[in-house]
């Protein structure tokens, strides 16, 4: 990243508070050298606690917030406030060109309409779709679209989020032809809602396009490797979102507590430290961290709010990366080859 390709960092966001915060920002520093910041947030508390990580303080610059968007915030309430806060201006940063991308662990709703109110959709999309890796059996984690930004979808919206996913993990997994994969009851034809139905029958046209398309997926089976662009509505896609993690943590703490049960289980808790260390971290969100709007002009990318030192670092990290590969013109041009194709339409 050039010096002028800072990313755009709201300090005040998030659960852990602004220390977690500045912590993630230096490690993910640590990680990516010459990458700049630019911290929002109230400067007094940010130059405080600069003096615990000077290399960051060497790379970074920092811009006022007097006011902080809350958890319970609504996103009516936000947007009318977004000149004065963190997250807001965070975004503004972006759209003034002063920052390449911009990262918050803060309310995902309020984020979501600020985002939207001030950089706009590209051209061809009708709505934003917030992007997420998860992780899988296979050789990459597999893309997650829309995660909530968007409850209710027609086939134009799913088509528009298979497109626009699929260059997502053509940058996140270095791949040529993403398979894109339509979250649904079953896996038969007939299944599903019209929407998805009609989505699907024009997505099996696109052979012009970067992905490939697998046809239906159910939710058995998200995480077999199969697929590396899964495709859905926001009601759907949070709930399985949300149900994927609570596993991880189910999973987790029945191991624990198998564990812990008797001395031969601690034993063999000893022996197999190694695999269950492997499985931890496979399962830990925080290295799955930084979900991002797709169909911006411009990056904004969402943090879990509970994110710890190496979650803030993930998902800034992730961010630098669709900005170095220019995420934002590589879905407009995928849009644009769909959009030359008429006889790729709903209903044609």
């Amino acid at each position: 990243m050039s010096e002028t390709s800072c990313i755009a960092v709201d300090a005040m966001g998030g659960d852990e508070g602004l220390a977690v915060i500045l912590a993630g920002v230096a490690a993910a520093r640590a990680r990516h050298e010459g990458m700049r910041f630019v911290l929002v947030g109230d400067q007094a508390m940010i130059a405080d606690g600069l003096r615990a990580h000077p290399t960051l303080s060497e790379a970074s610059s920092v811009v006022h917030a007097a006011e902080v968007i809350g958890g319970s915030d609504k996103p009516s309430q936000a947007i009318r406030r977004a000149k004065t806060t963190s997250m807001g201006i965070a975004i503004d940063l972006v759209k003034q060109g002063r920052a390449a991308a911009a990262v918050s662990a803060g309310n995902t709703g309020a984020l979501m309409a600020m985002a939207k109110l001030a950089l706009r959709t590209l051209p061809g999309i009708d709505r934003p779709a917030l992007a997420a890796p998860l992780p899988t059996l296979g050789d990459n984690d597999v893309v997650m679209l829309d995660l909530g930004a968007n409850t209710e979808c027609d086939a134009r919206n799913l088509i528009q989020f298979a497109v626009m996913g699929a260059a997502y993990a053509r940058i996140v997994f270095d791949l040529e032809r993403p398979r894109v994969a339509l979250l649904n009851i079953g896996s038969e034809d007939q299944k599903g809602t019209d929407e998805i139905r009609d989505a699907a029958a024009v997505l099996k046209e696109q052979g012009h396009l970067p992905l490939a398309f697998t046809g239906f997926v159910e939710g058995n089976q998200l995480a077999r490797g199969l697929h590396d662009v899964i495709v859905c509505d926001g009601f759907a896609g949070n709930i399985a979102l949300k149900t994927a993690e609570g596993t991880a943590r189910f999973v987790a703490d029945l191991l624990k507590r198998a564990f812990t049960s008797s001395v031969r289980s601690k034993l063999g808790f000893l022996i197999s430290r190694p695999a269950t260390a492997l499985l931890r971290d496979h399962l830990d969100p925080n290295n799955h961290n930084g979900a991002v709007f797709l169909g911006l002009n411009g990056i904004v990318v969402k943090s879990h709010g509970s994110a710890n030192v190496n979650g803030i670092a993930t998902a800034i990290g992730n961010a630098a990366k669709l900005v170095r590969a220019d995420l934002t013109r590589r879905i407009a041009e995928d849009l644009t080859n769909f959009d030359a194709a008429p006889s790729l339409t709903v209903g044609a």
